[in-house]
């Protein structure tokens, strides 16, 4: 029993030593979906058939071009563009509409390609980061059982932010979490949204192609460097400053 409480000791200090944070390096915000979790055109094609339960018929590209605001805002906007809104569409019924169809995909859907492993490089170089997505608290811990994190990472939704993205309040509450000024962080994600939040508060944003925006949307938002996905970036992560790989 002794023998097993000092392994357990031992095994304490270790997750310790290895998540204590190096401050001359910058802070990583991480988006969620599009940019961790493939799951852009699940939202896409969810958001789309509860708006179609309503009589409400969009192009999937218009809807797509909104992926990243929250779900309200991006309700609200596509809903100003038509000439006859139907009686009776209530905003949050739309949302709960498109969450329940959207939880009955999560079991299927995937990590980006090399999602986890940018996630453990970061940990191994003491590089703090954080999660901060415009998604409810229960989607995001259910999409984030995917990825193997550490007890102590930092998780901010759009629970705990009073506006949504391209606001870049998601963003501050999370920089404020890890104890860091927001201009000494690099915020990584799939859209424009996270791109302009972003610069509103001078992080330095880059994009991800992962999310189905082009190379020059996310460029025309602020983009300081474009990436493919996770795992390229990890190939090149010594561009934003941050150590590379061994």
């Amino acid at each position: 029993m002794r023998g097993s409480k000092e392994e357990r000791s031992r095994q304490a200090s270790k997750t310790t030593t290895t998540l204590r944070q190096d401050p001359a390096l910058p802070a990583v915000l991480f988006d969620l979906d599009g940019t961790l979790i493939d799951s852009v055109y699940e939202h896409v094609e969810t958001w789309s058939a509860a708006l179609r339960r309503h009589k409400i018929v969009l192009p999937t590209w218009k809807i797509h071009r909104r992926i990243g605001m929250s779900g309200k805002s991006f309700a609200r906007e596509l809903l100003r563009e038509l000439k006859n809104v139907p009686r009776g569409i209530h905003i949050e019924n739309l949302e709960s509409e498109h969450d329940a169809a959207f939880a009955r995909k999560m079991p299927a859907l995937q990590l980006l390609p090399g999602s986890q492993d940018l996630l453990d490089h970061l940990t191994r170089c003491r590089v703090q980061w954080a999660v901060a997505t415009t998604g409810k608290r229960k989607q995001a811990g259910r999409l984030l059982k995917r990825l193997k994190i550490p007890n102590q990472t930092v998780i901010v939704t759009g629970d705990d932010a009073e506006r949504a993205k391209p606001s870049p309040d998601i963003f501050l509450a999370a920089a404020a979490k890890l104890g860091v000024e927001i201009q000494n962080c690099i915020v990584i994600g799939d859209s424009p949204w996270d791109m302009l939040a972003a610069g509103r508060k001078n992080a330095l944003g880059v994009g991800l192609l992962s999310g189905g925006y082009s190379q020059e949307e996310l460029e025309r938002a602020g983009a300081f460097r474009i990436y493919d996905d996770p795992a390229d970036l990890l190939m090149h992560i010594e561009q934003l400053g941050l150590p590379g790989p061994d």
